[in-house]
C-alpha cells in the first residue's frame, strides 16, 4: 500500500511539530496488517520564518524545497516524510497537481485533507466541490484503482464569528458527501471520514486552526478509524505508548 498525504497547513505542520502525518505513520506501523509505504514529491515542514503572514502561503513545488526538516522527532524517517500539503494551499492548489503526483510516485492511496484554504480565500461551497471533483478524475487518470479517504472541513476559529463562512463550510461538506456518494466505485473506493472524534478549538488546536498534539492524534484517528469501519483496514486508532 502506497500512501499519499494531501493537505493545507492543518496537513504540512510547521517546523518544531509532529504533525498528525507522523502519527498516522505510526499507526500504520502498529495496526495497517500489511506492507506500506509514504510516498510523496514533497518532505517538508512549512518555514514560519518565510512567512509573510499567519495565512500567508505559497504554491506550487519548487516553494516547498526549501522548507524546513526540524520535525519534533528527528527519528521520524526521511522516507516517512514524504506527502503533497502545503502551507495555503487548498482543493483548487492541488486538483492540477495531483495527477502527476499519483503517476510519479505510484500512490494507490490518498489521505485528503483539505477545503479551509478554500473557502476562507478563493473561493465558495460550489466551485470548491467542483475542484474536488476535478481532483479525483484527476487521480483516476494517473491510477484508476486509487482509493481515496477525504476528510470534511473542520471550522476554525473564523467560523465562530464569522456566520457567512461557516455555513459554507457546511454547505461544502454538504457537498463533499454528495461528491462521495456519487463518484464511489468498487474499482475506485472513495470513503468520507467523520470530522475528529471530539474535536474542541481551545484543546485540539494551538492558534483555533491549526493541530497540537492532541489534534494530530484526533486527525490521524478520523483517517485511521474510519478505514478500520469501512474497509476493515488495522484496527482503531490508538496513540503510540510514549
Amino acid at each position: 500500500m502506497l500512501v499519499m498525504f494531501v493537505g493545507d497547513s492543518m496537513t504540512i505542520g510547521s517546523a518544531g511539530e509532529h504533525t498528525w502525518r507522523y502519527r498516522m505513520w505510526q499507526h500504520l506501523n502498529r495496526e495497517s496488517g500489511g506492507p506500506h509505504r509514504i510516498v510523496g514529491p514533497r518532505s517538508g515542514l512549512h518555514d514560519p520564518s518565510a512567512d509573510a503572514g499567519p495565512d500567508a502561503g505559497h504554491t506550487g513545488d519548487a516553494a516547498h524545497a526549501a522548507g524546513s526538516q526540524d520535525y519534533a522527532d528527528p527519528d521520524f524517517p526521511q522516507h516517512a516524510r514524504r506527502h503533497l500539503a502545503g502551507w495555503g494551499e487548498g482543493w483548487l492548489h492541488m486538483a492540477p497537481l495531483i495527477r502527476e503526483a499519483v503517476a510519479g510516485h505510484r500512490a494507490d492511496l490518498l489521505l485528503v485533507s483539505l477545503g479551509l484554504i478554500d473557502l476562507g480565500f478563493y473561493s465558495d461551497a460550489g466551485q470548491t466541490a467542483a475542484d474536488v471533483r476535478r481532483f479525483i478524475a484527476e487521480a483516476r487518470e494517473a491510477n484508476p484503482g486509487i482509493g481515496m479517504v477525504l476528510l470534511p472541513v473542520i471550522p476554525n476559529i473564523r467560523a465562530l464569528s464569522d456566520e457567512p463562512f461557516a455555513a459554507e463550510c457546511e454547505r461544502f461538506n454538504e457537498l463533499l458527501a454528495k461528491a462521495v456518494a456519487d463518484l464511489d466505485t468498487p474499482a475506485s473506493p472513495l470513503l468520507l471520514a467523520s470530522r475528529p472524534d471530539g474535536w474542541h478549538l481551545d484543546h485540539d488546536t494551538y492558534d483555533g486552526t491549526h493541530p497540537n498534539a492532541s489534534g494530530e492524534h484526533r486527525l490521524a484517528a478520523a483517517f485511521a478509524d474510519a478505514m478500520h469501519q469501512a474497509w476493515d483496514v488495522g484496527s482503531p486508532y490508538a496513540p503510540a505508548p510514549k
